[in-house]
């Protein structure tokens, strides 16, 4: 089951509206804008707001965490907005 981790750090259960596969704009209204997609080191994706630190969306702490690790969100490295983590047949 895939995941949207919010900047708040609340974390919700999701299934792509169509049951198999999340399309791009409705990745585009969990993310808040244009899409980026992202590996983590489990193989599923990350899916971001590509402009979140042009915007100033909120630290996600939780996100950053995953994709970074605890070590490089002390050099300044996060992820900003709300995110979708799926696994790459959910999203094409």
């Amino acid at each position: 089951m895939a995941q949207i981790i919010k900047s708040s750090g609340e974390i919700i259960e999701v299934e792509p509206k169509n049951g198999k596969d999340f399309k791009i704009e409705e990745v585009q209204k969990i993310v808040g804008g244009w899409v980026e997609l992202t590996h983590l080191y489990d193989g599923r994706y990350m899916l971001v707001n590509e402009e979140g630190l042009i915007h100033d969306l909120p630290v996600n702490t939780e996100a950053s965490k995953l994709y970074y690790g605890k070590i490089a969100m002390l050099n300044g490295h996060y992820i900003a907005g709300d995110v979708l983590i799926c696994e790459p047949n959910q999203f094409k």
